[in-house]
């Protein structure tokens, strides 16, 4: 019996695709953390000038 059977193969892809929507939304959630800090720091500079 080889490593690479089917039942492996399956745990291995699940790990890393598991791993990778868990990247992606952490990529996400960065960036509306960083479109919202830049609205309000708009926002402040704008009140500022004013």
């Amino acid at each position: 019996m080889g490593r690479n059977n089917e039942k492996n193969i399956k745990k291995h892809n699940d790990k890393l695709h598991k791993a990778q929507a868990k990247a992606k939304q952490a990529e996400m959630l960065r960036k509306e953390k960083l479109k919202a800090m830049v609205k309000k720091f708009n926002e402040n500079s704008s009140e500022e000038n004013n």
